[in-house]
C-alpha cells in the first residue's frame, strides 16, 4: 500500500508543481534579462483561462485530433508511476524500466505529430516533420545515455541505477560526466528550449513543437501545454535519479518522503537555473544545425560508454 500511495503522491506532485517549475524558469529568465516578471503563478492562470474557454475544432478533424491531448497528458502522468521522483519504493519498478519511459515519451510524440498533420494545415505538417527529425536523433542519444548509466548497475531498472550511483558517491566517473553532458543537451532538445526551439515564439517558420498544436484551443490546448510542463519536470527528475540521487527516499522508507520532497524542490530549482543560464547565453540555432547538435549528444554519450570499458 505504501508503494501505491507514493505513486499517487508523485502524480499529484507532477501535476501540481510542473506549472510552478515553468513559472520559476520564466521568473529567472526575466530577472536575468532585466524584465518585469509575471510571477510564479502565471502558468496556473494561463491553464485556468484555457480550461474555461470553448474548444474550437476544424470540421475535418478526425478522432486522432480529438484524443491526442488526452493521450499526451495521460502518458506524462503515467511516467510519474515509472520515474522515482521522490521514492524508490515503486510497485511498477520491476516491470517498467528506462526503456519503458522512452517508449512513453515516444507514444506522446507520435500522437502529437499525427494530430499536427491531421487537419492538413501547412504549419502542422511542417512542425510534425521537424519533430520527427529531432526524435530520430534525440531518442538514440537518450538510450545511449541511459545504457551508459545502467552499466554501473548492470540493470536498466531505475532503482538499481540510483542505488549504484549512490554507492559511488564522491567518486568522479568519466562515463557519468560524459553521460550528464549528453543528457543536458538532450533535455534542451526534447523540451523545445533554446537553442533548439523557442517555447514562447509566435513565428511559425521557426516553430518546432508549437507548430503542431496551432489548431488546438480551450481545454485541449490546456492539456497539451500542461503535458509539456510535466515533461520538463520529468526530465529534470530523471536527471536527478540518474546523476544526483542523494535525498531520494529508499524502499520501505515512507517517513523520509517529506525530506525527499524538499531535496527535489531544491534540485529542480537548480536545474531550472541551469536552463536559464543556457537560454540567456546562446541564441536559437538554425534548423539544419540541430542535426549536428543532437549528433554531438550521441557522440558524447558514446564516449561515455567507451570510457566505462576503457577507464573503469
Amino acid at each position: 500500500m505504501n508503494g501505491i500511495f507514493i505513486i499517487l503522491l508523485q502524480m499529484a506532485v507532477l501535476v501540481g508543481l510542473s506549472p510552478a517549475l515553468v513559472g520559476w524558469i520564466r521568473t529567472l529568465k526575466c530577472w536575468a534579462q532585466g524584465r518585469t516578471t509575471p510571477g510564479l503563478l502565471q502558468p496556473y492562470r494561463d491553464l485556468g483561462k484555457l480550461l474555461r474557454k470553448e474548444v474550437v475544432m476544424a470540421h475535418n478533424a478526425s478522432w486522432i485530433f480529438r484524443v491526442s491531448p488526452y493521450i499526451v497528458f495521460g502518458t506524462a502522468l503515467l511516467a510519474a508511476a515509472v520515474v522515482p521522483i521522490m521514492s524508490l519504493d515503486l510497485p511498477l519498478a520491476l516491470a517498467a524500466d528506462v526503456i519503458v519511459l522512452v517508449g512513453l515519451f515516444a507514444v506522446s510524440r507520435f500522437f502529437t505529430a499525427l494530430a499536427g498533420m491531421d487537419v492538413g494545415t501547412a504549419f502542422g505538417g511542417m512542425g510534425s516533420s521537424r519533430e520527427m527529425m529531432v526524435a530520430a536523433l534525440a531518442e538514440p542519444a537518450m538510450l545511449m545515455v541511459l545504457f551508459t548509466v545502467s552499466l554501473l548497475s548492470g540493470s536498466t531498472s531505475f532503482i538499481k541505477m540510483a542505488e549504484a550511483v549512490m554507492a559511488i558517491s564522491g567518486t568522479l566517473k568519466p562515463s557519468l560526466v560524459f553521460a550528464l553532458l549528453a543528457f543536458v543537451i538532450i533535455l534542451i532538445a526534447e523540451n523545445g528550449r533554446i537553442p533548439v526551439d523557442n517555447p514562447t515564439t509566435h513565428l511559425e517558420l521557426t516553430m518546432l513543437h508549437e507548430a503542431m498544436v496551432l489548431e488546438y484551443s480551450g481545454r485541449h490546448l490546456a492539456l497539451i501545454e500542461w503535458a509539456g510542463m510535466m515533461k520538463l519536470f520529468l526530465f529534470l527528475s530523471l536527471g536527478n535519479v540518474l546523476f544526483f540521487p542523494f535525498g531520494i527516499a529508499g524502499t520501505d522508507s515512507l517517513s523520509s518522503v517529506p525530506a525527499a520532497a524538499v531535496y527535489l524542490i531544491f534540485k529542480l530549482a537548480l536545474g531550472a537555473a541551469l536552463i536559464v543560464i543556457i537560454e540567456t547565453s546562446v541564441a536559437k540555432m538554425r534548423l539544419f544545425r540541430v542535426t549536428e547538435y543532437l549528433s554531438g549528444a550521441f557522440l558524447i554519450a558514446t564516449l561515455g560508454m567507451l570510457s566505462f570499458f576503457i577507464l573503469e
